[in-house]
């Protein structure tokens, strides 16, 4: 039975790449931040499972990080764990400097000690993201010069660079993965897209009226996180290590999803959306367009969801979820009618 190591379980991405490693028969550990609540809500569906291990550690804390892969003892390691939001990272540079970037280098020293002491053959994924060509004019490629415009995006490039670098300096198996925009259900509802429908589900019953946006016009390649994982999975499968783009290819506005979310909820968004400067980045990424050959060539990857099939994932899941709350409101208002507050 294989092992595989995930920094950053508990995300949308480390969820789909678990479920996908424990349906190919591997034996999953995971690495978990401590806080006083817990945050394991995406791994429901798969924990507990007997194959399935959590490990209290962090990728600001380089010991917690020899010590999981000594007890793991994994042949793969996926490191997505981030600080991942864009605009945050703007008011949280450091921190994001130090989770992404320096986090990614303390990840690939643990691994170089590890990997030297025993003589194993580990293989390694670190997660980058499209945001790190930035101004770059498209269709973007492995080739392209990264001109990264946010804390977060110069935080990444720094992780890809330790990671090459790592490669040709130590032998090590690294394998960049650069992925465009990759949504789903389980994206966190400060993201734009999730933003999205899930106050647009709430507006279709009647919950709320409006909804606050930033800029309209950015336009992105949105994909599918399910099948993105799968494109991370295939890298380490390789014969040998490289950098992949990762990107379905098409490039859609902010506007076009709205279009396309609004009509799966029978709605005219302009009638409910408000733009508000406060939402800008300080310096913006206009326009992200992939281009995938070399995954498709060399890894026969493509993706499965359509951008149209992913908003209608989305809204159907953030419609249902909208109902439940609408249920438990109206059967927490029947409780203090009848006297009874809930607890």
């Amino acid at each position: 039975m294989k092992r595989a190591l995930i920094s950053g379980i508990t995300g949308q991405d480390g969820s789909f790449l678990a479920e996908l490693l424990l349906s190919k028969g591997y034996e999953v550990h995971g690495i978990v931040r401590r806080s006083s609540t817990l945050n394991t809500e995406r791994l429901d569906s798969i924990y507990p499972d007997a194959t399935l291990h959590l490990h209290y550690g962090d990728v600001t804390d380089g010991t917690s990080l020899r010590r999981i892969l000594e007890k793991a003892q994994p042949v793969e390691v996926y490191n997505l764990a981030a600080q991942s939001h864009v605009r945050v990272s703007f008011d949280q540079a450091e921190y994001t400097a130090d989770v992404v970037a320096t986090g990614a280098l303390r990840f690939l020293e643990a691994l170089r000690d590890y990997a030297s002491r025993g003589g194993k053959q580990v293989r390694f994924y670190q997660a980058g993201s499209s945001e790190m060509f930035g101004s770059a004019n498209p269709p973007l490629n492995e080739h392209t010069e990264f001109h990264p415009r946010s804390p977060y995006a110069v935080s990444k490039v720094a992780a890809h660079w330790y990671a090459v670098n790592y490669r040709e300096a130590y032998g090590l198996f690294i394998c960049n993965g650069i992925l465009f925009n990759h949504e789903s259900p389980r994206r966190g509802e400060t993201f734009v897209t999730r933003k999205i429908t899930r106050a647009l589900a709430r507006i279709k019953l009647g919950m709320q009226d409006k909804l606050v946006l930033g800029n309209l016009s950015a336009m992105r390649d949105w994909g599918y996180a399910g099948d993105y994982v799968e494109a991370m999975w295939l890298m380490l499968q390789h014969d040998e290590p490289g950098d992949y783009v990762v990107a379905t290819g098409e490039s859609h506005s902010v506007s076009e999803f709205l279009d396309v979310a609004a009509f799966h909820c029978g709605l005219d968004w302009h009638r409910h959306v408000e733009t508000d400067p406060t939402h800008f980045r300080p310096t913006e990424v206009d326009y992200l367009l992939g281009d995938p050959s070399k995954i498709r060539r060399k890894l026969g990857w493509q993706p499965k969801v359509s951008f149209e099939e992913l908003i209608g994932k989305m809204v159907e899941h953030d419609v249902e979820l909208a109902r439940q709350e609408q249920d438990l409101g109206h059967a927490g208002h029947n409780l203090v009618l009848r006297g009874r507050s809930p607890r």
